[in-house]
């Protein structure tokens, strides 16, 4: 059975996440959630239509309405489930190819489920699929009903552009790769409506080309179009448009690192970055936090995954926060990461700033190089980093304060990533390498 890892369940549509699974998971969903209404929506994959049908049968089964919202970004899904204090699902497999799929889901009020709420629903689901949790079936008017609610979808766009107070993007020319996914007709239009002339790029869907090298994940096409257009920026989207990465005018990729210290720089200047702090994960790069501390902005560390990030801004009432990823949280104006929310609240301080983008980036922090390596070893419940303490201490030894190292088990895949920031890349990759095949050995 598939299990819930850092966003939801993802799998190979109808070979791990089949239509009996996900009909199941509707079920196991109105009954722990206790919700009595749904909103729905899914990105452009060929497999939507079909695990959505699945999955609002098993919600309207228990007497759930749902309210259709057809192809729309995940934050828009959870900006409607948090304005109407309703229950939300997305199906994407976000930034996947598109063989996978997934199914993400929303507490009433736009809130993506604690770990708690999650075995709940990994207990409910076994019980369901084992014949465990049968009850009498409703009938009659106890059935939930099924309404298309597309239109719904402009308040949230409505309420990204208002975002800016005001301000308007006039005299920006912005290129947008939107992955041939969920933000293909919505990410431009509102883009437009701030005043930006924009050029689009994998922008036509057709259920197979979601993220196929496009989007977030694969820039190069968007980097190339910048340049060859003259434009001020670029935005990259992935596939489910709730995060997005930018390309400044020279082709040069700015990530979520980036965007979070421009944004959070402006911010303070405004008097609107709650107590002047931002939360990121142990991913975020050490310059990243240099910069931060080059401005008085303090930097509270979680670990990997948005909702992470998420129970901290709530904890702690602050207001922004996100990932090297381009997952950016405005706690202020949405519960969750909003590509699409990203892109104009970068371009607004652009704008207004009067500053190109990569001087604005290039002024926020100075990027330590930064390798990845990601090792198949199965992990799940390991402390791989204990067991290579010796390793680990003497790449340390070796870094001392200009540098860092960090081994953990990836949340979705069978991995353990290593990740060395150093002052060259040379030494990044070399420590890199040598990790990787200490992780290796551990089999």
């Amino acid at each position: 059975m598939l299990r819930f890892g850092t966003d939801g369940v993802r799998g190979v549509a109808n070979l791990e996440l089949t239509p009996e699974l996900v009909l199941a998971l509707g079920r196991a969903a109105a009954r722990v959630l206790r919700a009595s209404h749904f909103v729905v929506g899914r990105d452009t994959r060929r497999s939507g239509p079909l695990l959505e049908a699945a999955l609002v049968a098993g919600l309207t089964a228990e007497g759930a309405d749902v309210e259709l919202l057809g192809v729309a970004p995940t934050p828009a899904v959870a900006w409607l489930s948090a304005r109407d204090g309703l229950a939300g699902a997305v199906i994407s497999a976000s930034h996947n190819p598109y063989q996978d799929n997934g199914v993400k889901l929303f507490g009433p009020g736009g809130r993506k489920l604690s770990d708690e709420i999650e075995d709940a629903l990994e207990a409910e689901l076994h019980a369901l699929l084992h014949g465990e949790a049968l009850r009498d079936p409703l009938v009659g008017a106890s059935v939930g009903t099924v309404t298309e609610g597309g239109a719904d979808v402009a308040r949230w766009m409505e309420s990204v552009v208002s975002s800016t107070d005001g301000r308007g993007l006039q005299g920006l020319r912005v290129v947008v790769d939107c992955a041939n996914g969920a933000a293909t007709l919505l990410g431009p239009k509102v883009l437009r409506a701030l005043g930006a002339h924009v050029e689009v790029l994998h922008a036509d869907p057709d259920g197979t080309n979601i993220n196929e090298r496009s989007g977030s994940t694969h820039p190069a096409d968007l980097r190339r179009a910048v340049v060859q257009s003259g434009a001020d920026a670029g935005i990259a989207f992935d596939g489910d448009a709730d995060r997005a990465l930018a390309v400044d005018a020279a082709g040069r990729l700015i990530d979520g690192d980036q965007i979070m210290a421009i944004v959070a720089i402006d911010r303070k200047a405004r008097g609107v970055l709650v107590d002047d702090a931002v939360v990121v994960t142990v991913m975020t790069n050490l310059g990243f936090r240099r910069g931060m501390a080059d401005h008085g902005i303090d930097v509270i560390e979680v670990p990997v995954g948005d909702r992470h990030v998420l129970a901290v801004l709530d904890q702690r009432g602050l207001s922004l926060g996100g990932e090297q990823s381009g997952h950016v949280i405005f706690h202020d104006l949405a519960t969750t990461g909003d590509g699409l929310l990203t892109a104009v609240q970068l371009l607004d301080v652009v704008a207004h700033s009067g500053r190109p983008l990569g001087e604005l980036a290039d002024a926020a922090m100075t990027k330590l190089p930064q390798v990845l390596r990601n090792v198949a070893v199965p992990a799940a419940g390991r402390d791989v980093a204990a067991e290579l303490t010796a390793e680990v201490a003497a790449a340390e030894a070796e870094l001392g304060e200009h540098g860092r190292v960090l081994l953990r088990p990836s949340g979705t895949e069978p991995l353990v990533r290593v990740m060395v920031e150093a002052p060259t890349m040379d030494q990044a990759e070399g420590l890199a390498d040598r990790l990787a095949g200490a992780v290796a050995e551990l089999g």
